[in-house]
């Protein structure tokens, strides 16, 4: 099998605009990211420049959107980003944003994708790590009717129904079978919501970045001639209409299922919280930035409980293979330099050795008295000499 080696932009790159929910003009810049670092953000606009790691355990919201966040300092609507870094193959990069919120742009991850392939992408000496779980996961909301679930399968894929009981989207699917296309077929797709829900929106003091060049409004009902002129005061318009389709009089779609398609975008943004490129089969049902980081949690703590490494099984009581006496025959250390006195076991994977401390040791009274820890760098010596 080939070994895909990790990417990371090969420059910066600049992108400015309005965030939707703040209404306040941002600026970030992508930049290239060591191996293994993943993505991070950090807020350039406050004193300490704090960092913030995208991964599941810092996500404090999915309210309209999915935030991250750390002693207070919250970054938001990042799922647009994350999703074309995914799309384009990238694993690490570094994210300046001297504001609270990504910007929205047209509301798809169109411009951060043409932001990175103008910068270009840079491979690094350093294998791709990917998640293959060998068997099915489902996580699901009954109360919400939706699910999401992997499949073992050889490439990364994602499959997407949405069922709003809307007379002007009714049932629609998305799929994306390969992530190599995701450019094409999924990056344009912009963000909607329903025309109903602009003004509780609004009451929450949310979309105040909102318009009708970065969002598609969609229209389930006959609107009378004053709500659209109200609509178009609020959009700063001369005038809004609706088009057959139902959508509100901005951009005609990019694809009769776009917002099944921008769904999908969001469930690939949302899963790159999980801090590693998937191989496997996604479907999700009617998902939502919940649903998704739920999902991303789940997957991200299976992940875990597997690589967590566990201390070996012992038995102190058994006749050691080596003594102390026959240790110092190897190891030119001796007392207080030499941290092995036991070895128990030996074989080509592992070896045991033992060290006895007691709670009067001399090294102990200088680190942490009240509390005493055996000191790290006296440990990798210990598992030096052992190795040794």
């Amino acid at each position: 099998m080939k070994i895909a080696y990790q990417r990371t932009i090969n420059k910066e790159a600049l992108v400015k605009g309005i965030g939707l929910h703040t209404g306040q003009t941002v600026s970030i810049k992508l930049l290239p990211g060591k191996a293994n670092s993943g993505f991070i953000f950090q807020r350039t606009d406050l004193p300490e420049k704090p960092c913030i790691k995208a991964l599941t355990e810092n996500v404090v919201s999915t309210n309209r959107g999915t935030s991250i966040g750390k002693d207070g300092v919250i970054i938001s609507t990042i799922e647009h980003l994350l999703a074309a870094f995914t799309g384009l193959g990238i694993d690490n990069a570094r994210i300046e944003i001297n504001g609270a919120e990504v910007p929205i742009m047209d509301g798809s991850s169109k411009a951060f994708v043409e932001a990175i392939v103008k910068a270009g992408i840079k491979t690094l000496a350093v294998p791709r790590h990917f998640i293959k779980l060998e068997k099915r996961v489902l996580y699901e909301n009954t109360e919400e009717n939706t699910s999401i679930e992997y499949i073992p399968d050889d490439a990364y894929s994602l499959e997407v129904k949405i069922d709003f009981n809307s007379t002007q989207i009714g049932n629609q699917q998305a799929t994306l079978t390969e992530i190599n296309n995701f450019v094409d077929e999924i990056a344009p797709n912009r963000t909607f919501c329903f025309l109903h829900e602009l003004e509780q929106l609004s009451k929450s003091d949310l979309i105040k970045g909102g318009s009708l060049s970065n969002a598609i409004v969609i229209a389930e009902r006959t609107v009378p001639d004053e709500e659209l002129k109200r609509l178009a005061k609020l959009f700063n318009k001369e005038e809004v209409a609706v088009r057959q389709e139902g959508v509100l009089n901005n951009t005609k779609l990019n694809f009769p299922n776009e917002p099944a398609r921008h769904k999908l975008l969001d469930v690939i943004g949302d899963l790159a919280l999980i801090g590693r490129p998937l191989i496997g089969k996604i479907i999700a049902n009617r998902p939502g930035h919940a649903t998704n980081i739920n999902f991303a949690k789940k997957i991200r703590q299976m992940v875990q409980n597997k690589t967590k490494a566990k201390a070996p099984v012992y038995d102190p009581d058994i006749k050691p293979l080596l003594t102390v006496e026959q240790i110092q025959g190897y190891l030119p250390h001796r007392h207080p330099f030499l941290l092995v006195d036991k070895i128990l076991t030996l074989d080509e994977n592992a070896i045991v050795g033992i060290k006895n401390i007691t709670y009067d040791e001399y090294f102990l009274k200088g680190h942490f008295p009240n509390e005493p820890v055996f000191p790290g760098v006296l440990t990798i010596e210990a598992m030096a000499q052992t190795g040794g």
